[in-house]
């Protein structure tokens, strides 16, 4: 070919280039959830796919996690890019509380939405003898993975007890299925497990083992106010609970951060709405999870495309 040829049919190339249309970069959103026994996972996987089928060339992933403060921290890192939190957790890490696992404030988390309560729920093995918080003195107690948001949960509502782990004759640090096999097995003999109601590892427990669902009575709650919340968990929740059982509840938050675009964190948000039905299949907890409570107790600014999605609901004026 001469060399006005190879011109030609180089600015032919060149022309050809401008002219196709542009490829859209691939959007990875790695979902942040909890163990796969609780609540988390299978609502995060429920959410992965959603955002697999609605969000334009998106490749998802779903990762299991120790939870809340984990969670948060790997937002943090740019290693995630949605997660599920406790409220609390959420509140701890803006403000950078050492002791819960925050050594620096997290001044870059965004807020997408609240979702549903998490209950906690104290169950005890029922030959034990533990009926009430008090009961716990002197007995081995799993309290979740080590400075998880359960473990803060537990934490929490010890001290307001006017208990701490020094009372326990040893304190656990394990996941929730973990710690019910563990009461199968008469190695410990209760479990503090922060989630939505019906969480299968203390289903799965109750149907094969005799359980106490323990009380924590609304003045303990009150003593701790916000985020807790006094709540109930429900007469037959559980197999064999016979009764409603009075507890504390913390509201859950997805949380994102600045990082993320703001055109992804509006197709993040809005699909969550756009799919109530899809994420309650997943699990019953995301009943709860309502437009009209999305901006309820989020503790961090929200991230501007949730902003943009509220805006366009009506939610913000």
């Amino acid at each position: 070919m001469s060399l006005s040829g190879k011109i030609v049919a180089s600015a032919a190339l060149g022309a050809a280039l401008l002219a196709a249309p542009a490829v859209r970069a691939q959007e990875f959103i790695n979902v942040l959830t909890g163990g796969t026994s609780g609540v988390y996972y299978p609502l995060g996987v429920a959410l992965s796919e959603i955002y697999a089928d609605g969000i334009e060339g998106s490749r998802t992933q779903v990762q299991a996690t120790k939870a809340s403060v984990e969670n948060l921290n790997l937002l943090a890192q740019g290693k995630g890019e949605i997660a599920f939190s406790l409220g609390d957790a959420v509140a701890l890490a803006w403000e950078g509380n050492a002791e819960a696992g925050f050594p620096q404030p997290l001044k870059n988390l965004r807020a997408i939405a609240a979702i549903y309560p998490n209950y906690i729920q104290i169950v005890a093995e029922t030959s034990s003898g533990a009926t009430t918080l008090a009961d716990l003195k002197g007995m081995t107690l799993s309290v979740g993975a080590p400075a998880s948001g359960t473990e803060l949960n537990a934490r929490t509502i010890l001290d307001a007890a006017g208990m701490s782990y020094d009372d326990l004759a040893k304190v656990e640090y394990l996941p929730f299925a973990e710690s019910a096999e563990l009461i199968k097995n008469r190695q410990i003999q209760a479990t503090l497990q922060s989630a939505g109601l019906g969480v299968a590892s203390i289903k799965d427990l109750s149907a094969t083992h005799e359980i106490t669902v323990i009380g924590i009575p609304a003045e303990v709650v009150e003593k701790i106010g916000a985020p807790y919340a006094a709540a109930t968990i429900p007469a037959g929740t559980y197999t064999g609970q016979e009764a409603d059982v009075p507890t504390a509840a913390v509201g859950n938050i997805l949380v994102t951060s600045e990082a993320v675009s703001e055109e992804t964190a509006y197709q993040m948000t809005k699909l969550i709405f756009d799919n109530l039905e899809r994420l309650k299949s997943a699990h019953a907890a995301a009943g709860n999870i309502t437009l009209e409570g999305a901006m309820e107790g989020l503790l961090i600014p929200l991230h501007p495309g949730a902003e943009r999605y509220y805006r366009e609901a009506g939610l913000i004026q």
